[in-house]
């Protein structure tokens, strides 16, 4: 994490009181940072700048740095305060000054304890947006018919985030595939899962072959991630991508499925975040009275999960669907839009993986305590379910 810290000094105030009251207050925090002092030619090139209004009277000082420091991509002003010489006055100054003139900016004052803790929180979401810069995420094929709302924006997908999104077509894959021979031999892990019928064991080898198909155009793309039209593989392949996708996601690729590119940028940011892969699933039962829902998907990531087992695609029968079985305890829901106008995130408890005949292999039974949006206000059907709770690095890092 690159953390810099900027001054605002009034002139009026005595250096070296203020000097002692600084040393106090940064040591009093505990964190690596760059000291920059009143030099602000480097600002905006960390994951974390913040500006130290140390003293009041610097209003009329931020006001003429301020066009020098207003970046395209809007980032947030951070005002870092003790208290001491009238300093939270000025910054409640700065920040509605700032506020008035449409931009975003927070105050970062309290306990040491608090300040420390706050600003690793915004240092994290910095560093995140920052590896966002330059990514590249294909589609492979165009979106599944039926994700009838999950619509998105390239241009506002760059400008925000700093994502390309590369359109990739399907014919491309099946080129590949075909081209790709079968393996003779699955990796150790695969090996090991239990496949639930003779006609899932035989389907592995060209599951393998999608795989492999599937690194190669990551590769000549130089891509980070994708979504792919997975169902075409069906009458194309005979197989599906449930298994290469649930290995890609464990080797650090984010993919996705259905063609579903809001789902695929919200996977891609909950990696950046808290790396770690998402389980892309659809609500199939909900319960409003208890706050239990019911999501599933025919593949998950193998790093997610304690164990997982090979059996048929759901709606199909055909090919290779990943059942897994992740630990329970909390977990996080995510959703972004398509325009990025939106966003949903919830944190719960995961409270038991289940293996029910007539439903997607995958099965995750959740406890949140907000159902209402799912029946009301969704944002398409799939969500992202990630490990732990990261309610307020996520909301923070979807409001920069």
């Amino acid at each position: 994490m690159s953390i810099a810290i900027y001054n605002l000094t009034s002139s009026l105030h005595q250096e070296s009181l203020v000097e002692m009251s600084t040393n106090a207050f940064l040591s009093a925090l505990n964190l690596d940072f760059e000291f920059c002092g009143d030099d602000f030619s480097t600002y905006g090139t960390h994951s974390l700048d913040l500006i130290f209004v140390r003293t009041g009277g610097t209003e009329g000082i931020f006001r003429n740095l301020m066009p020098s420091l207003v970046r395209p991509s809007n980032r947030p002003f951070y005002l870092l305060t003790s208290g001491k010489s009238n300093s939270l006055a000025a910054a409640m100054e700065i920040l509605s000054f700032l506020q008035q003139n449409g931009y975003n900016g927070e105050i970062i004052h309290g306990s040491s304890a608090y300040v420390s803790k706050r600003i690793k929180l915004l240092s994290r979401v910095g560093e995140a947006r920052r590896s966002l810069e330059g990514c590249r995420l294909g589609i492979i094929g165009e979106p599944s018919d039926w994700l009838i709302s999950s619509l998105y924006d390239k241009n506002e997908v760059r400008d925000r985030l700093g994502i390309e999104l590369v359109e990739i077509p399907m014919e491309e894959l099946l080129q590949t595939i075909a081209d790709s021979p079968v393996p003779e031999e699955s990796n150790d892990l695969w090996k090991s899962a239990v496949c639930t019928s003779e006609q899932v064991r035989k389907s592995v080898p060209v599951a393998h072959q999608i795989y492999i198909a599937l690194k190669k155009l990551v590769a000549r793309h130089s891509l980070q991630g994708f979504t792919l039209r997975c169902f075409d593989l069906l009458t194309e392949v005979h197989n599906t991508g449930c298994l290469a996708l649930a290995q890609l996601n464990a080797d650090g690729i984010v993919a996705g499925c259905e063609g579903d590119v809001p789902a695929m940028l919200s996977m891609k940011l909950a990696q950046s975040l808290i790396g770690t892969s998402g389980f892309q699933a659809n609500p199939a039962h909900i319960n409003p009275d208890t706050g239990e829902i019911l999501f599933a998907h025919c593949t998950i990531p193998f790093d997610l999960v304690e164990r997982f087992e090979f059996d048929t695609h759901f709606e199909s029968g055909i090919g290779v669907g990943v059942r897994g079985f992740a630990k329970e305890g909390p977990v996080t829901v995510l959703k972004v839009s398509g325009d990025l106008t939106r966003q949903f995130v919830e944190e719960g408890e995961l409270i038991r993986c289940q293996s029910e005949p007539g439903l997607c292999r995958t099965q995750m039974v959740l406890k949140l305590s907000n159902t209402d949006y799912f029946l009301k206000h969704p944002i398409g059907n799939h969500h992202i379910i990630l490990p732990g709770h990261h309610r307020e690095a996520f909301e923070k890092m979807l409001k920069w």
